[in-house]
């Protein structure tokens, strides 16, 4: 299942207490995204020079790409205390008005799948967000009245890994808007070269190298390959991470040169000679694979779309010529 893949981008229990002592506190150590760095350093020198809270700031993109670590970043750098919750985890308008009524100003709130908030706690959302204001509604019946309540001036911090889910009305809220991109190979060696040295890891250039080529251009991945390759290394005998350690351990956690594992062969597999290479409904391949929809499109199709292996058309999914030869 998709919570025991080493390929799993989001967090595992496995992860744990380590992978926050991996993640970088300031944007001078943050690696990649160099577009969206560069921008939000801009933003927050602009904000700061004019002792205002930052702009709405909504981050997208697939998940383990670093939208909490960035988020954090950004309270660090704007000298303000962040507060964070989930889109599920907030189910009334009343845990909202709790949230909101106890923020100081510029301080940082921040939702993790704001997608899924609920419409209703949505809508209580808006006026704060545009004018500072909590508009609730006191009562019930005849008796009901509406109050509104003057909010301290914080920065909404969401983030998502499906921005196509939220509303416009809230998506239009949002000042500035950032999406992060898949990890170049360069990019992921040097994070894991610095996640290395945190976790007393000897690791060459090459063998980091090897294992970023297999990280699915995600930091996240990065990081969980290069302890378990770790772990290989030392029940081998190996003081040291070479290329050629770290391609046999990840030959037998069956992790291939481009960053594949089983599912993802499954799911090519399935496309390619069980629906001739499609197209082929998602509903259709996840009952197919006895897997949930929700993790083929979240875990598996995001690289398969980046790597040219995958197309989405309004029939299905269907394979490129590249995947045909690479599957075979």
């Amino acid at each position: 299942m998709a919570d025991e893949r080493l390929l799993e981008p989001g967090l595992n229990p496995d992860d744990g207490p380590i992978e926050e002592g991996l993640r970088p506190h300031q944007l001078v150590n943050y690696v990649g995204q160099k577009k969206a760095v560069n921008n939000l350093k801009v933003f927050i020198e602009a904000a700061c020079g004019r002792s205002e809270a930052l702009d709405h700031l909504l981050l997208y993109g697939p998940p383990g790409l670093g939208k909490t670590t960035l988020s954090r970043i950004v309270a660090a750098e704007m000298g303000a205390q962040i507060r964070g919750t989930s889109g599920p985890a907030i189910t009334r308008p009343g845990d909202l008005a709790a949230i909101l009524t106890n923020l100081q100003p510029h301080d940082i709130l921040f939702i993790d799948e704001i997608h899924r908030l609920n419409r209703t706690v949505e809508e209580i959302l808006y006026p704060a967000l545009e004018d500072f204001k909590l508009d609730i509604i006191i009562g019930q019946g005849p008796a009901a009245r509406s109050i509104s309540l003057d909010l301290p001036p914080f920065t909404l911090v969401g983030a998502t890994t499906r921005i196509g889910l939220l509303s416009s009305p809230l998506r239009d809220r949002f000042g500035i808007v950032v999406r992060l991109e898949f990890y170049q190979v360069e990019e992921l060696s040097e994070i894991i070269l610095r996640s290395a040295g945190i976790l007393n890891i000897e690791v060459d250039r090459d063998g980091a190298v090897e294992i970023a080529r297999r990280s699915r251009g995600t930091p996240r991945i990065a990081n969980r390959l290069l302890k378990r390759v770790r772990d290989f290394a030392q029940v081998d005998g190996h003081s040291l991470v070479s290329r050629s350690i770290a391609a046999a351990a990840l030959d037998n956690l069956e992790i291939d040169a481009l960053g594949f594992d089983n599912l993802d062969r499954l799911f090519m597999d399935a496309i390619i000679n069980k629906f001739n290479g499609g197209p082929v409904g998602i509903e259709t391949l996840a009952a197919v694979l006895n897997e949930e929809s929700d993790t083929l499109e979240d875990v598996c199709e995001p690289f398969l779309l980046q790597s040219g292996f995958l197309a989405r058309t309004p029939r299905g999914r269907v394979v490129t010529r590249s995947a045909r030869e690479y599957f075979s």
